[in-house]
């Protein structure tokens, strides 16, 4: 049986299919459910914020490690496997590796994710469980109403037909669809025997080379405000993933017409204004 914490989130809601799909015994309890009273299985923990963590600091802290502790102390469960973020790799990293340091600021706002990703990883690491953590890229799919670079892009080209970019067009990122993370959470969880996988796209992909597809498949504009800034990360590694389960993930860019339909057929009355 696979338990799937988080299970109305992005990542967690597409486990969840994915298990139905399979005919997988799963348990996806609710957020306030007492999860030290049944076997749980192999725990999938997708418990998280993305964009809006700069915003809810101590809700931050709570979801990734706070809500961590209880389970990993009581809870009865054969494999865990904790979601984490690449977002904790140093920018002028050459390359982001597993196996490497890691350095992070808590005079730095925004360190306050890297941080608590971080303790997560660490307490689940040093918990004596059979546990992984997976380092999860930029994750794209029909995640409509998130807050996320790319979603957001999305969503202003197909509403609006003008896109208005606060970095720079030389900014990249790696990207990796949710149906690999699907795939590759669960595989983890059945096979994976590493303590951290990175899993991503495996390259980069900058701004520019998004804004000109995006912009030959809607015909938005792009503009860029004249104090942008560089929000680059560094190339994240695959090579665990790939040699020890033949990994081999879409690519953003051939993916961007599929992600353009979805949104153009999705439904933005709410956001109208």
């Amino acid at each position: 049986m696979i338990t799937i914490l988080g299970a109305t989130g992005f990542f967690g809601s597409h486990l969840v299919k994915r298990l139905a799909q399979e005919g997988t015994e799963y348990y996806a309890p609710s957020r306030d459910a007492v999860l030290t009273d049944r076997p749980l299985g192999t725990v999938i923990y997708t418990i998280g914020l993305t964009a809006d963590f700069r915003t809810r600091p101590f809700d931050t802290v709570e979801a990734h490690v706070c809500k961590l502790l209880g389970l990993l102390r009581d809870g009865d469960f054969d494999k865990l496997v904790y979601v984490s973020s690449t977002r904790v790799y140093n920018r002028q990293m050459p390359i982001a590796l597993e196996d490497e340091p890691l350095l992070v600021n808590p005079l730095v706002p925004t360190d306050n994710f890297n941080i608590s990703k971080l303790m997560g990883e660490s307490i689940a690491l040093r918990s004596g469980r059979k546990v992984s953590c997976v380092r999860v890229s930029n994750v794209y799919g029909p995640d409509f109403n998130s807050d996320n670079f790319l979603t957001s892009v999305l969503r202003d080209a197909v509403t609006q037909g003008k896109v208005t970019l606060q970095t720079k067009l030389a900014s990249a990122k790696d990207y990796v669809s949710i149906d690999d993370v699907v795939d590759g959470l669960l595989t983890i969880a059945r096979k994976g025997e590493q303590p951290i996988y990175n899993l991503g796209g495996g390259r980069q992909t900058t701004h520019q080379e998004l804004g000109d597809e995006i912009a030959h498949l809607t015909g938005a504009t792009f503009d860029v405000v004249e104090n942008a800034y560089d929000m680059s990360f560094p190339p994240i590694s695959i090579a665990r993933m790939q040699q020890e389960f033949s990994y081999s993930p879409a690519y953003v860019l051939d993916d961007l017409e599929k992600l353009v339909q979805m949104f153009r057929e999705h439904d933005f009355q709410q956001f109208a204004s």
